[in-house]
């Protein structure tokens, strides 16, 4: 077991693509976790080992591998770097003390990059750099690393001296810290002699070290004007602080092919990235409802935080994070969301899809616990002493749509069924039962995510399902004030069927409500007869002229009529209401309203043009335009949510995915004439 100050949990965030599962595999190897390495192609790692994660060789979920290094534990957390699956990327920044951020050599900064360099800085995360991929065709190590000083700044701190060989690729590295030079044969670290033409270099990157480390303390400063030399102790301690303070971001660089580098990561983790107590502090509700701060602490009364499910044909496992005291198997703790107390049960240690089951996890570990039915991502775990709620999980807004259905009939319950156990794994889709268009409609970050729950609806519960544009739900209103005859006359032998009507049908702007009114006299429809009316007429709303759609702000008002004392009925009466509906509607000039949204688009300036002249051919209405404070500019939009189907991933395309926004139900417009020809014809195709 691991005391909290030999535990290091460390997220790779990037771009997909830059290496992070790669990086993972080598560091699992050079551990001894790992006899073979594997790679993506072969679909043969250890972090991506779900058949989606297979089959597109991409990660798609947040897998955890813990590597036992020098008498320490870190838990790596692999994150996704595909756009769709940032969800599991707010999941393991929770897990995580600290970040390596991941790009490759051949690709410099890319949007995964800027990103994942986003949210850590909006949680103040410790991180380093780690260039990728520095021995292969293309690479470029010197460019990358300029690319890196002259965006982020001097806090760029390079603690390694790449070595090239004759075909600029990189063959081995020097340690600033220690002045020593390595080389991989073989996977395995041989150590060289440091080439004569990297002294000078070296020397240049250790004095801005040293510079980095006499900034954290005015001692250090002191000695260091004085031309003092440090220790090597001296060195590590003040590297720490600037990482912790966030004065400094090492860089480093290597190989997941040939491992090269990566003991080196590994003794730089444990020598400078902060353990779970001296990680970032965690927001936290009280039973009083008040916020505060927790701290993460191994003395405290035992707590853990549950930052993902998986839910699958293996069984449910609820990975936490103990973030104080310890835990065992028959810990009893209240989950602070329901009030519920919990028996955890088996406890394990996650290396990807490999369990291992232990006895105690002590604070600052993560593992998993199994069969927990009414635990979610996002509870919080704690003694009934100290019963706290940790901040949710903040998953971005669902932004882009589709409806799905079963592909054969029969199947609805499934397709509902399977997707609720899929939301446990990934809370970041959500799914409505849209009532008006009767339409089960999945929304999540983008196409892929979509496409990926559809796979696994098959291979996990059976079901085929197919994604279809959700119907967009439009309504109808008249223009004019009309007034209308409806008469039902029925006679059949016995008791007829007598209704007869007049009633005024009129536009009203304020309310989308039926108004029903009565103004006759005389008693030419009596009293009793008005409810039925009324019926006839709120059922006859619910189809409009023009395109079936639902009538709106419409006022009817029942002014005159006849009755038979024999044969009239409520029934009579209701139809009557629907026959005068159905008369008086096609020449009150009806129109077709639309959903309209407001739009706020969140870009770079150099996007501007290609957004607003996207905008306009989905007949948006710029409002405004506003600076934010990361540099960008906010365009505020009024648009159509018929033209906003694939506007995540248009965006997404035009932008080079650099851009965001959200979208919002602002009101109801009239649809412009030109286009209502098409719903219509829509709306008559579907009926066939």
């Amino acid at each position: 077991m691991y005391t909290v100050n030999s535990i290091r949990n460390i997220v790779l965030l990037g771009h997909s693509g830059s290496g992070k599962t790669a990086l993972a595999e080598s560091l699992l190897y050079m551990t001894g976790a790992i006899v073979r390495m594997g790679k993506n192609a072969d679909g043969n790692t250890v972090c991506d080992y779900d058949p989606e994660e297979v089959r597109r060789n991409i990660s798609i979920s947040t897998s955890v591998v813990p590597l036992e290094y020098k008498n320490h534990k870190i838990n790596l957390l692999d994150a996704p770097g595909a756009f769709d699956f940032s969800g599991a990327v707010m999941e393991a920044l929770r897990a995580a003390d600290a970040a390596i951020l991941v790009l490759s050599a051949k690709d410099g900064i890319t949007v995964g990059f800027e990103k994942a360099w986003k949210y850590c800085e909006e949680r103040n995360m410790p991180r380093f750099v780690y260039i990728s991929k520095v021995d292969e065709d293309n690479s470029d190590y010197n460019a990358t690393f300029e690319a890196l000083r002259e965006k982020y700044g001097n806090k760029i701190a390079p603690v390694v001296v790449p070595i090239w060989g004759a075909d600029r690729k990189v063959t081995g590295i020097i340690d600033v810290l220690n002045k020593r030079a390595y080389e991989m044969q073989n996977l395995k670290r041989v150590e060289i002699a440091v080439p004569d033409d990297k002294a000078d270099v070296i020397e240049e990157f250790y004095d801005a070290l040293k510079e980095a480390v006499a900034e954290t303390d005015e001692a250090l400063m002191d000695r260091f004007f004085e031309g003092d030399e440090f220790t090597y102790r001296e060195m590590l301690d003040g590297l720490h602080t600037g990482v912790k303070e966030l004065s400094m971001f090492p860089v480093l660089c290597g190989s997941g092919m040939t491992c090269l580098g990566s003991l080196m990561l590994m003794d730089q983790i444990i020598n400078l990235l902060p353990n779970p107590e001296q990680g970032n502090y965690h927001k936290a509700t009280n039973a009083e409802g008040e916020t505060e701060e927790f701290v993460v602490s191994a003395g405290g009364v035992p707590s853990a935080f549950v930052w993902k499910t998986v839910s699958d044909q293996y069984g449910k496992y609820s990975y936490i994070k103990v973030l104080s005291g310890e835990i065992t198997p028959d810990t009893t703790l209240v989950n602070a969301r329901t009030g519920e107390t919990e028996k955890l049960g088996r406890m394990y240690i996650m290396c990807g899809k490999k369990t291992t089951e232990v006895k105690v996890l002590s604070c600052g570990d993560i593992g998993a616990i199994g069969k927990m039915d009414k635990v979610k991502t996002g509870d919080t775990l704690c003694d009934p002493r100290k019963v706290v709620a940790l901040k949710q999980i903040p998953y971005a807004q669902p932004c882009y749509s589709m409806a799905i259905a079963p592909k054969a009939k029969g199947q609805e319950e499934k397709v509902g069924t399977g997707l609720n156990r899929l939301n446990e794994e990934d809370p970041s889709f959500t799914l409505v039962n849209n009532a008006e268009t009767h339409q089960l409609v999945l929304s999540g970050q983008g196409d892929q995510q979509l496409d990926v729950l559809v796979s696994k609806l098959k291979t996990r519960f059976g079901v085929d399902a197919v994604l279809a544009p959700a119907k967009v739900a439009y309504r109808e209103k008249i223009k004019k004030t009309v007034e209308a005859h409806g008469r039902h006359k029925k006679q059949t032998g016995g008791s007829g069927q007598f209704g007869d009507v007049w009633v005024r049908f009129s536009p009203q702007d304020e309310q989308d409500e039926l108004i029903f009114d009565v103004e006759v006299v005389g008693g030419a429809v009596p009293k009793n007869f008005n409810p039925a009316v009324e019926k006839g007429i709120q059922e006859a709303i619910l189809k409009g002229p023009l395109a079936g759609y639902p009538m709106v702000g419409l006022k009817a008002v029942l002014y005159d009529g006849s009755y038979h004392p024999v044969d009239s009925n409520e029934m009579a009466f209701k139809l009557a209401a629907i026959l005068s509906y159905k008369e008086a509607m096609p020449k009150a000039n009806p129109t077709i309203l639309e959903p309209v949204g407001a739009l706020a688009v969140t870009i770079p300036d150099s996007y501007m043009g290609d957004v607003i002249g996207d905008l306009n051919k989905r007949r948006g209405r710029v409002m405004g335009m506003n600076p934010d404070k990361d540099g960008n500019t906010v365009v505020e939009a009024e648009v159509p949510m018929a033209e906003m189907s694939s506007y995540a991933i248009d965006l997404r395309a035009m932008t080079q995915a650099r851009g965001s926004f959200t979208l919002t139900f602002e009101r109801y417009e009239e649809v412009p004439k030109a286009n209502q020809a098409k719903i219509i014809e829509e709306a008559k195709n579907n009926e066939d």
